[in-house]
């Protein structure tokens, strides 16, 4: 069997059904809170009736200093009680939220910078930096020895001076 759908009159009828009984209920209500905000008042907060000496009128001022300390040191311990309450439910809504929030953290890519593109990177697109090694190091000119053909002479004649037992000694001579 198909459904048959709600005419729009039907519908309505029955949505200023339920606001007329909600409206009802939120009267009822009020009223509610207004009778018991009277019997709290006069269970708590007596008539005043003001005496006519000033010796009543301090006594009557003492008691309800009295009266006034009571209240606030019954009103400092509820507000303690809200906030150790407040403090717990916060922990708790970490905990839950530590307890739902695992997930793996994502693997990350290996990205091949050179050191003028991370520093670009890091440093923002304003700043132009280059790094160059090699401009900071110490300049060092190599000089090249050129000996004549002169002062190496032969070589033969040399390994002829060193033959021997005389060409060790003067080997030996030499180097030292």
């Amino acid at each position: 069997m198909s459904e048959k759908k709600m005419t729009s009159s039907r519908r309505h009828h029955l949505k200023s059904l339920v606001l007329s009984i909600a409206f009802n209920l939120l009267e009822a209500e009020t009223k509610q809170v207004e009778e018991d905000k009277a019997a709290y008042m006069s269970e708590h907060c007596p008539s005043l009736d003001l005496p006519g000496s000033a010796q009543e009128l301090q006594e009557l001022c003492k008691k309800l200093h009295h009266q006034i300390d009571k209240v606030d040191e019954e009103r400092y311990d509820m507000e303690a009680k809200v906030a150790k309450a407040n403090k717990e439910i916060e922990d708790l809504k970490i905990k839950v939220v530590d307890l739902k929030g695992k997930f793996k953290k994502p693997v990350l890519k290996k990205v091949r910078m050179s050191a003028d593109q991370m520093l670009q990177a890091l440093l923002g697109s304003k700043h132009k930096v280059s790094l160059d090694l090699r401009a900071n190091l110490k300049q060092v000119k190599k000089e090249v020895k050129e000996e004549s053909v002169e002062q190496v002479g032969d070589w033969r004649k040399n390994i002829e001076d060193k033959a021997g037992m005389g060409g060790r000694k003067k080997m030996f001579e030499s180097e030292a």
